[in-house]
């Protein structure tokens, strides 16, 4: 078959980002069944989580005169998010028994990160999740889904949560 192709799965400290990274482990990677035939040595592909940790300045935005004060506390709070993201994205991975999996935490805007691990890591599949926003949000907030969809040089897949219905 030759050598395997490179998913980038990009996960946030959302629950969307990780039902995206399970439902990815269970259709792509057989984190699904409890036998050692479900390893992700019987995959397609091989495995790399990112993370786009925000800079500081980025997570506080314009901020008047003081604002340098809280910078450092700002980043330590977005390592810790970060450090945090990473090992539970690891957890899910071990979970579902893939072990065989690189997670990368990189600084900057998640749209850029993506398509940059895409690039640098020659990647043929992009996973991310979709938040569900309406339009809207979607057009204020910007959506990191609609601009890897655009700009990725890969396919993206862009994994929904089902609706819960009441």
């Amino acid at each position: 078959m030759g050598e395997k192709g490179v998913m980038v799965v990009g996960v946030d400290d959302s629950e969307h980002s990780f039902y995206a990274l399970e439902w990815t482990l269970e259709h792509f990677f057989g984190g699904n069944c409890s036998s050692s035939s479900s390893s992700s040595s019987s995959s397609a592909f091989k495995l790399l989580i990112v993370h786009a940790k925000p800079t500081a300045t980025s997570a506080i935005g314009l901020a008047g005169p003081g604002g340098a004060d809280v910078l450092p506390y700002v980043e330590v709070d977005l390592r810790k998010i970060s450090s945090r993201v990473a090992e539970k994205a690891k957890t899910i991975c071990s979970a579902k028994s893939v072990n065989d999996v690189v997670v990368e935490v990189v600084e900057g805007d998640a749209r850029n990160v993506l398509c940059d691990a895409v690039e640098k890591h020659h990647a043929s599949l992009l996973v991310v999740g979709s938040h569900g926003y309406g339009v809207l949000k979607r057009t204020v907030l910007g959506s990191v889904s609609d601009y890897c969809a655009h700009h990725a040089h890969c396919s993206v897949m862009i994994v929904k949560r089902p609706k819960v219905k009441a």
